[in-house]
C-alpha cells in the first residue's frame, strides 16, 4: 500500500484486537505487486494490519507464507497478548502466534527475536537462487515489553537505568538478527543481487527505555522525536554506498521504489501517494518528494502520560485562540505537514518536551506554551526549539491551505467499536472471528 493514512481512513491510532476492520481490501499491498512481478513472497513477524476476518490475513494479502503474530505488543517468550474486551468487561490474555493461517503452538520459551530470525534464515536457505525473493521481516524488537536473555544485557552493566539497560540488550539481539539474516543471504549466494532495507515505524517511546535525544517529543506525537525514523539501505547495487541521504522519504515511498526495482507495475493500483526514490537512495539525486503529510487526526488524544501533565490533553484543552481562519482548516485539529525545509503543526501535537540524553544529568525541558499553529525550519532547527510562524506568515498561510486540501481528500476515520465475538476464550488464540 502506498497511500497516506488519510486516504485509508486509518489516520487515528492503531487497530485494536477486537476492532472489526483491517487495511481496506481494495488496497493492493506491496507483496501482491511483488508476487505479480514473479517474486516469492514471505513474511515473518508483526502483522498488526487487522485480522478480524480471514481475508485480512497476510496469506490473503499477497504473502506465500507467514509466521508471526497478528496484534501489537506481546510477551517475547510465551507469545501471549493481553487486551481488554470492553463489551465483556474483561481483559483476555491469549496466544498470538501463527504459522500461515493456523495457530502455532510449541514455541513457548523461544525468544521472539531469535525465533523470527531462525524462520527468516530458513526461508532464505530454501530459496531457489533463480527465483526472486521478497522477504519482509517485522521483528518484535525493540517494542515493549522490555524482555531479553541475560547474555545480551551483560555487556551493559554500566547503564544505571534498568529499562535502558534491557533496551540496550534488546537492540544487541536485534543487531545480531540483522547480521544473521545478512549472512544467510550471502551463504545462499543471493547477496550480490539483494537490496536490504532496515527501517522503523515511529520514534522511540520514552516510557519503555527508548530515546529520541536531542529531538523533541516521542512516539504518539507529531514532533520530530515521534516521526523521524532511522534507517539504512545496504546493497551491492547502490551506486554511492557509504553516504547519507537527507532527502525527504516517507514510508509510502517504499512500495513504488521496491516494485520499480523488481520490474513490476503499479499503474493498475489505487492512486498512490508514494514516489520511486531509488535514485535518491542509490545515486544521491534530489528526492522527488518535496512535501510530506505527517497526519491529520481530528480524534487525537494523547493516551500516555507526559511528564508535567496530569493526563493526556484533548485538542481543545491544548490550544486556544485562532490562526489561519482564511485557510479553511480547523487549526485545533492534530495535524502536521512538511514542505521542503518547513514544518507546520496545528492543534496539540502530543507530548511536547525534550527528554534528556540517556545517562546524562539533565532533566526534561519544556518550551513556551503551545500555539494553535506552529512553524519550524526543520533543516536549521531539527530540535524544534525556535518557533517562527510570526516571521513567515506567507509560509503559514500556504501550508494551512495545503492541509485544508489534504483534509478535503481524506476518507472518514474508521475506528469501530469492539466486537465481543473477538474473545478467544481462556484456552484460545487471537485470530479471525467474523
Amino acid at each position: 500500500m502506498s497511500v497516506g493514512l488519510i486516504h485509508t481512513g486509518m489516520q487515528h491510532q492503531i487497530i485494536l484486537p477486537c476492532q472489526p476492520y483491517c487495511v481496506p481490501l481494495r488496497e493492493k499491498l506491496l507483496p501482491q505487486l511483488m508476487k505479480e512481478a514473479g517474486y516469492a513472497t514471505h513474511m515473518v513477524g508483526s502483522w498488526h494490519l487487522g485480522m478480524y476476518k480471514k481475508d485480512c490475513l497476510p496469506t490473503r494479502r499477497g504473502f506465500d507464507t507467514y509466521f508471526g503474530y497478528l496484534t501489537g505488543a506481546e510477551d517475547y517468550y510465551n507469545h501471549t497478548h493481553c487486551a481488554p474486551v470492553p463489551p465483556l468487561n474483561l481483559t483476555r490474555c491469549a496466544l498470538d502466534l501463527r504459522d500461515g493461517e493456523e495457530v502455532a503452538t510449541g514455541y513457548r520459551g523461544a525468544y521472539s527475536t531469535e525465533l523470527f530470525t531462525d524462520k527468516a534464515t530458513s526461508i532464505i536457505a530454501k530459496q531457489e537462487p533463480s527465483k526472486p525473493l521478497f522477504l519482509y521481516v517485522a521483528l518484535q524488537a525493540v517494542h515493549h515489553p522490555l524482555q531479553v536473555p541475560e547474555r545480551y544485557v551483560a555487556p551493559y552493566s554500566f547503564i544505571q537505568d534498568p529499562d535502558r539497560r534491557l533496551y540496550a540488550g534488546m537492540v544487541s539481539a536485534m543487531d545480531e538478527a540483522v547480521g544473521n539474516i545478512t549472512l544467510a543471504l550471502q551463504q545462499r549466494g543471493l547477496w550480490e543481487n539483494t537490496v536490504l532495507v532496515f527501517s522503523t515505524d515511529n520514534g522511540a517511546h520514552t516510557l519503555y527505555g527508548g530515546s529520541n535525544w536531542p529531538l523533541r517529543g516521542r512516539k504518539w506525537s507529531l514532533w520530530e522525536g515521534g516521526v523521524r525514523g532511522v534507517g539504512f539501505v545496504a546493497s551491492p547495487l547502490l551506486k554511492q554506498p557509504g553516504t547519507v541521504s537527507r532527502g525527504l522519504i516517507h514510508i509510502s515511498d517504499w512500495l513504488p521504489t521496491l516494485v520499480g526495482l523488481a520490474g513490476g507495475r503499479i499503474n493498475h493500483t489505487q492512486p498512490l501517494d508514494g514516489f520511486n526514490v531509488w535514485n535518491t537512495i542509490s545515486k544521491g539525486f534530489a528526492s522527488p518528494r518535496v512535501e510530506l503529510l505527517h497526519n491529520i487526526d481530528p480524534l487525537y488524544v494523547d493516551i500516555t502520560p507526559c511528564p508535567g501533565r496530569d493526563r493526556g490533553l484533548t485538542l481543545a484543552e491544548a490550544v486556544s485562540g485562532s490562526s489561519g481562519a482564511n485557510s479553511g482548516f480547523n487549526v485545533s485539529i492534530h495535524a502536521a505537514i512538511r514542505s521542503s525545509n518547513w514544518k507546520l503543526l496545528t492543534g496539540y501535537p502530543g507530548c511536547d518536551i525534550w527528554f534528556p540524553r540517556p545517562g546524562g544529568n539533565g532533566s526534561t525541558s519544556k518550551a513556551d506554551p503551545l500555539k494553535p499553529v506552529m512553524l519550524f525550519d526543520i533543516e536549521k532547527d531539527p530540535e524544534e526549539r525556535n518557533e517562527v510562524s510570526e516571521q513567515f506568515p506567507a509560509v503559514v498561510d500556504s501550508l494551512l491551505r495545503r492541509l485544508h486540501q489534504h483534509q478535503r481528500s481524506a476518507l472518514p476515520i474508521t475506528f469501530p467499536d469492539d466486537d465481543p465475538r473477538c474473545d478467544p476464550g481462556p484456552a484460545g488464540a487471537w485470530g479471525p472471528w467474523a
